[in-house]
């Protein structure tokens, strides 16, 4: 392919990162390891793209996941030969890291699942897209390349629907918006996210569902899809999501007496083309459990 203007000047790793929807550092083994061309020529990991330039990425053949197959019950909402629609549990990691070894959403696909991609390596087979381990809710995973890139693209251009719902701290002074703020890593915590001048772009739109004295329902649907997004965004409206220690929540007696240990934050549907068949599928999940007594609790106590 011959790289788009809106590219010139970028890294190649962070391009081929962007392009093939993988880590950076997978992205620099994919150039290290010579499966990246510009030019039909193996360039630095650090070439920066210029006008005119040829990229190609030829993908490795899957290998074995390193991580552990674990006999760990999941909620597949929708199987086929090319993809999963799981619904993540509230208090799962989504593939194996630092601190999580083991017993994530990654460990139960290889085991219930014969196949999965292996663009995003041996440690997140499948893995499109991801989802916070205090977050519950529908993700997508790819059980070949083929489909791995296709979804990803409709991730990168936007036609990729996904619409959370979430309990937020305060009430919304509007009923519905846009947050528009470019997200990265907190200059003051690396460990956190922010709203940097030089951050990805990001943005979320938010409506709000149902009012209640100092707590919103609110309904969040993502254009794009930066770490802890949506927590970064509601918290920079000085409404963080219930619960949200990290982000500035946690701190009111409804909060402290559902004592949730993470945020009230559900992916509650997505929406994508199918890669093969071309036929747009929708996806919803009922609200879990602890979502559900948290909305009990507001509406008992804290009606308007």
């Amino acid at each position: 392919m011959t790289i788009e203007e809106s590219d010139i000047g970028k890294r190649l790793d962070v391009f081929t990162s962007e392009r093939m929807s993988v880590t950076r550092s997978a992205a620099q083994k994919l150039i290290e390891d010579g499966f990246v061309t510009v030019n039909d020529k193996k360039p630095a990991k650090n070439y920066r793209l210029r006008a005119g330039d040829e990229f190609d990425c030829e993908l490795p053949e899957p290998v074995p996941a390193d991580a552990v197959a674990q006999d760990i019950p999941i909620d597949i909402v929708y199987e086929d030969s090319d993809l999963l629609v799981v619904n993540k549990p509230r208090g799962m990691v989504v593939h194996p890291a630092p601190g999580s070894p083991d017993h994530t959403l990654v460990n139960a696909l290889l085991w219930h699942v014969k196949d999965l991609s292996g663009i995003n390596g041996v440690v997140r087979p499948g893995i499109v897209h991801r989802i916070d381990k205090n977050t519950s809710g529908l993700l997508i995973v790819a059980k070949n390349d083929a489909a791995h890139l296709a979804l990803a693209e409709q991730i990168k251009v936007h036609s990729f629907e996904r619409e959370y719902q979430a309990v937020l701290v305060g009430r919304l002074k509007n009923d519905s918006g846009t947050v528009d703020a470019p997200i990265g890593r907190s200059p003051r915590d690396r460990k956190k996210m922010a709203i940097v001048p030089d951050g990805r772009p990001a943005r979320t739109h938010y409506r709000a569902l149902e009012y209640f004295r100092g707590f919103t329902y609110a309904a969040l649907k993502l254009e794009t899809g930066r770490t802890h997004q949506i927590r970064v965004h509601m918290s920079s409206l000085g409404h963080p999501v219930f619960g949200d220690e990290t982000y500035g929540g946690g701190h009111t007696k409804a909060e402290q007496k559902m004592s949730l240990g993470g945020q009230c934050l559900h992916a509650k549907s997505i929406g994508f083309v199918h890669p093969t068949t071309g036929e747009f599928l929708r996806f919803d999940s009922p609200l879990p459990d602890y979502f559900e007594k948290t909305l009990e609790l507001l509406k008992s106590e804290y009606s308007d």
